[in-house]
């Protein structure tokens, strides 16, 4: 049985910081890719990160050069850190591997 669960969320001033986790079981994060996506109400969910089985990571502009994704495969876990944090950035943040999504974790930067 495969599970993603995230953690790591809050509430933070603009400019500030979090970083995300992605627990995974039943996958091995090694050999699967791993995508960060997040989810505003009202809109549709957007891909912001991945990483590649070979550790090669991609970013959606809007997040390119203050969001960092990185694995840790002792833990079999996802990161993502976020920084320089904007209201804009407030989202839902979803973990997703293959066909499975994790269920979220809240971001909320306030200005």
């Amino acid at each position: 049985q495969v599970q993603l669960v995230e953690s790591g969320g809050g509430s933070v001033q603009a400019g500030g910081s979090l970083r995300l986790s992605c627990a995974a079981s039943g996958i091995d994060v090694r050999t699967n890719a791993m995508d960060w996506y997040r989810q505003v109400p009202g809109n549709q969910r957007e891909y912001v990160a991945g990483i590649n089985r070979y550790g090669v990571p991609t970013y959606v502009d809007s997040v390119k050069g203050r969001f960092t994704i990185f694995r840790d495969l002792t833990k079999n876990t996802v990161f993502l850190q976020m920084n320089s944090l904007t209201p804009e950035d407030t989202a839902s943040y979803y973990c997703k591997s293959t066909t499975f999504w994790g269920q979220g974790t809240q971001v909320t930067v306030s200005s």
